[in-house]
């Protein structure tokens, strides 16, 4: 049941993030869900069983697994998720180059609220806590996540929590296969398919290392060899997450992130920040007069 105030999460985002964990039958009702979504509002679960060609109780135990007591659940959702698209439809933007620009941020900002609504706590706190208690902290990532790893071992070294990051895909396996027990890893890959980071975080996890994935999508091959999945919620499809390349819903997750693990490094995080505050000081360069 969800608590009050906490973010609503859409069909079509809870589709996105459990779509590799789906069988074929399954598939296919959630590719009429959302592509057909305001036609399938007007039906009834027997009507879009007929569509699908499967039995009513296939689209009752799909409507379940995404979290809804059955199909009148999921259509009224469905229909809120549709009346939220039409009025978004109808702000105002400019054109040109302006208007390309206001409506990449306002696709970004209606992300927002949905970024920690897949997470579960008793997750979060297990990987929170394995990244703070962990011996050594490696970070990995490859592609379009390389940045955000690098961000990331930044922030959090700069928090108190030294983290390691290679930015070479095979340096990140060898530092992987060095780990042991008492070791952390944090592998982020939007997609959970990338190659070079499945790789790197299979061999810390057979090395006994904590492995923590941060992703988008459930079942991911980056998350079967993962001890606690961080799924961040950015509505995206898998063929939008390749098309879009976007890593702002992530990049922002982390952030938040890093400010969750801050807290739980208590005073030994502020001391760090501190340091981080007297070495920004010392670089600034004096303004001229």
């Amino acid at each position: 049941m969800t608590e009050p105030g906490a973010p609503v999460v859409g069909p079509t985002t809870r589709i996105a993030a459990q779509r590799k964990m789906l069988g074929a039958a399954d598939l296919r009702i959630a590719e009429v869900l959302v592509e057909r979504a305001a036609d399938v509002v007007e039906m009834t679960a027997q009507q879009l069983a007929d569509v699908v060609g499967v039995g009513r109780s296939s689209v009752v135990r799909l409507c379940q697994a995404l979290g809804y007591r059955g199909f009148p659940q999921l259509r009224v959702a469905l229909a809120a998720e549709l009346a939220q698209r039409r009025e978004e439809m109808t702000e105002e933007t400019g054109t040109g180059a302006l208007g390309a620009m206001q409506r990449g941020v306002a696709r970004v900002a209606r992300l927002v609220p949905e970024l920690t609504s897949l997470l579960d706590a008793a997750r979060l706190d297990s990987a929170v806590a394995a990244v703070v208690d962990a011996r050594r902290l490696v970070v990995v990532a490859s592609g379009l996540s390389g940045p955000l790893g690098v961000d990331l071992a930044l922030r959090l070294t700069a928090q108190g929590r030294v983290a390691e990051y290679q930015p070479d895909a095979l340096a990140q396996l060898i530092v992987a296969r060095g780990l042991g027990a008492g070791d952390a890893v944090v592998a982020i890959s939007a997609s959970g398919s990338s190659r070079d980071t499945v790789a790197a975080a299979d061999a810390a996890a057979r090395a006994g290392a904590h492995v923590v994935a941060i992703t988008s999508f459930h079942g991911t091959a980056l998350a079967r060899v993962s001890d606690d999945v961080l799924l961040v919620a950015g509505g995206a499809s898998f063929r939008e997450e390749l098309e879009q390349t976007s890593r702002v819903a992530h990049a922002i997750f982390l952030e938040a992130l890093v400010m969750a693990i801050g807290e739980r490094l208590g005073a030994r995080g502020a001391r760090a920040r501190a340091r981080a505050f007297e070495a920004i000081s010392e670089y600034l360069a004096d303004e001229p007069e």
